[in-house]
Formats: structure tokens, sequence, C-alpha cells
């Protein structure tokens, strides 16, 4: 499975806006700056975000974006979903009943084991997912990350 590499830059983001302070934001060109990431392109990825309901955007001088609900509410899976969609990286055209190999119908009435299996493995993709939440990410970094992130992304302690 491939996933855009907008979604490393949004689990990365969603991650940093989570070490704010409450209520605090950062601008696309903040977290582009930070991250070194063409700006407008990332624009549109945090847009996506805002639409799955797990960043609030605001505009003005002091504009920018935060989680929209709390960190321990937003799983990872949700924030690969906004980016990358739900449907899955397999699809099962049936070959089996082509070519010189091809099966007859009434040996194909299941679902061929392959594309069983496929669904079983995307399944469980999702779920390892969907059990971690940002608040989980966070747990696991050092102390000093917080701060240090609040400092150099938005210049706060």
């Amino acid at each position: 499975m491939k996933l855009p590499v907008s979604t490393e830059w949004v689990l990365h983001c969603a991650t940093s806006l989570a070490q704010l302070d409450p209520g605090a934001t950062a601008s696309t060109t903040q977290l582009a700056q930070y991250y070194d990431l063409p700006a407008p392109y990332l624009a549109k990825q945090l847009q996506a975000l805002v639409r799955a309901g797990l960043l609030a955007a605001t505009t003005g001088p002091r504009g920018g974006f935060r989680l929209a609900r709390s960190a321990s509410e937003i799983t990872l899976l949700q924030i690969v979903e906004a980016v990358a969609g739900t449907s899955s990286p397999y699809e099962c055209r049936e070959i089996r009943q082509q070519g010189r190999g091809a099966l007859p119908a009434e040996e194909c009435r299941r679902t061929c084991v392959l594309a069983e299996k496929m669904a079983e493995a995307h399944q469980a993709w999702r779920s390892s997912l969907a059990g971690v939440t940002l608040a989980d990410i966070l747990a696991t970094l050092p102390p000093s990350a917080p701060p240090r992130t609040r400092q150099r992304l938005t210049g706060t302690t």
C-alpha cells in the first residue's frame, strides 16, 4: 500500500498542533517552515483535515489551525483517511475467470480467497491505526518535545 506523501505531512502537523497550548494556533506558513514543506500544497491538505472535523481554522492576523477536538479523540486512521480516502487499496477484478486459466463460474461463487486475505489485511491496518490517538503519540514523546515544538513552531514556551 502506498499512501500520498501528504499523509506524512498531516500526521506530523496534527501531532505538532496537539503539542500547542489549548486554544493556540499555528499557521500554514509556520507549519510549512517548521517542516520545510510547500505552503500552498500543505494548506490544501490541512483544509482536508478541517473538512473532516479534525482541525479548526481561524482567519486573520492571529489565525491558523488547531485541533478541533481533544488529542484523545483523534485517531491516526481519521487523519490518514482525511487525505488518502477510505477505499481499499486492493481491487479484485476476478482475473481467475479470465484467460487460458479461467475457472468455471460455478467454482467462483465464493469471494476469491486472495481478495478475502487482502480485505483482512486492510481491515487489520485500519484497526491498528484506529486504535492509536494523537494523545497516545504525545505520550511517547520525550518531555522536552512539546516545549521545543511550541518554541520552534510558534515562538511560545
